[in-house]
């Protein structure tokens, strides 16, 4: 169990001060009885409602963001724009934080969460999770980038990347990647090494989670609960 004013602000819709004043003024009930103190403790099937509005006492906060280019992934920096300002308010105040990264000018799939079991299951290396990325690249693409691809593409600075997949798509300009891992800008100096500098670079799917092609650039939304079934979460 938890405090009152602590679920409260964990909503992201007020601050610690501003639940502690609501439950001052008799704005909040739980279970049907108005609460008197902050610190009182709240049951995990407890109802908890503020004017009458029944208040989610749900954890953790799973978005899906499409990715625009010229913001960097990142939950603050004071010279360069963040994808969390992309997000409503109360979504800021929930501890939010971007499962890997994407480079400022790559757009694409971007999952924010404060679940941080989640994000290890995503990131740790040992759990080999498929990225995919669609590419446009200066010159053509051959069979031969394919099998550099598969053998493990050594980068300029002889660092080494585990075997991935390119999967070459008409008119031979444009590609899938696949890879499992996150180094700096991985997949533009994989292309590089191979003479085919990247012009466009977007995530399209991160394990099992694939990007909305309905969702427009720069937009965002909460995860399904099919998105999060598949991702091993809880539902609502």
């Amino acid at each position: 169990m938890e405090r009152l004013d602590k679920i409260l602000a964990a909503t992201g819709r007020w601050s610690r001060k501003e639940a502690k004043n609501l439950i001052k003024m008799g704005r909040v009930w739980v279970n049907g009885v108005a609460a008197v103190r902050p610190e009182d403790k709240v049951p995990e099937d407890g109802v908890v409602t503020v004017d009458g509005h029944v208040i989610s006492l749900e954890r953790f906060c799973y978005v899906m963001l499409h990715k625009p280019a010229g913001v960097i992934s990142s939950t603050d920096d004071p010279r360069e724009t963040t994808v969390l300002t992309l997000l409503p308010k109360e979504l800021g105040r929930k501890g939010l934080a971007p499962v890997g990264r994407l480079d400022k000018d790559t757009e694409g799939l971007l999952l924010l969460t404060n679940d941080g079991q989640l994000a290890h299951r995503l990131l740790a290396p040992g759990k080999h999770v498929d990225k995919v990325y669609y590419a446009e690249v200066a010159g053509q693409l051959d069979d031969t980038d394919c099998q550099a691809f598969a053998a493990g593409i050594v980068l300029g600075d002889g660092t080494r990347c585990l075997p991935g997949k390119l999967e070459i798509l008409e008119p031979g300009d444009a590609c899938l990647v696949t890879i499992q891992e996150g180094k700096y800008h991985q997949v533009k100096r994989m292309l590089a090494s191979r003479g085919k500098p990247v012009a466009y670079l977007k995530r399209i799917s991160m394990g099992p989670l694939t990007l909305d092609r309905t969702l427009p650039v720069g937009s965002w939304r909460m995860l399904t609960p099919e998105e999060r079934e598949i991702l091993g979460v809880e539902g609502d």
